[in-house]
């Protein structure tokens, strides 16, 4: 998505803010969103935006009493205080409460994996090769999903491609 107020860079934050009814939503690059500065800051807090997803977890995973009443056995915390805190106990909570985080991380974050940050403009070939070549994996997998074959096929030849440019690459004398 492309910033709206450059109208260049890729858009990194999304605002979405209801005014009279109406949904009105800005995406916006980093350089523009700190021009603006504080006009579009807020007192944003994770512990509550993640209290306030637990609700929504419970919805996404139809979770019953027994549920939602789980118990992390390491250090004692339960879901329902997860839920009035935001804050998990230890790392074995991610573990007891699972059932109940995966769809609820799935939804916030769009993938169960991280990805991290990619810098716009990579420099190296070769980590630019390797980038494109996971993006196109995973659109394969996702044509393959969809029954589209075809299309599938055209993209696995791609993906053949790039894999001989990038062994070709490293063979290369340093």
């Amino acid at each position: 998505m492309i910033c709206n107020v450059c109208g260049a860079n890729e858009a990194t934050i999304h605002l979405t803010e209801i005014v009279n009814d109406q949904m009105v939503e800005i995406h916006l690059c980093e350089a523009c969103a700190q021009e603006k500065g504080t006009e579009f800051k807020t007192h944003f807090n994770v512990n509550d935006l993640l209290s306030g997803f637990t609700d929504l977890a419970k919805e996404l995973t139809g979770a019953d009493e027994k549920t939602v009443s789980l118990k992390c056995q390491n250090c004692g915390l339960t879901y329902d205080e997860f839920g009035r805190t935001g804050r998990l106990g230890c790392a074995e909570c991610y573990e007891a409460f699972s059932k109940l985080l995966l769809p609820l991380i799935k939804r916030v974050q769009h993938s169960l994996q991280h990805r991290g940050k990619r810098p716009s403009q990579v420099a190296h070939p070769v980590v630019r090769t390797t980038q494109s070549l996971k993006d196109l994996q995973n659109r394969l997998t996702k044509l393959i999903q969809h029954e589209e074959f075809e299309e599938a096929a055209r993209l696995r030849d791609q993906i053949k491609q790039l894999e001989e440019k990038l062994k070709k690459g490293k063979k290369k004398p340093q």
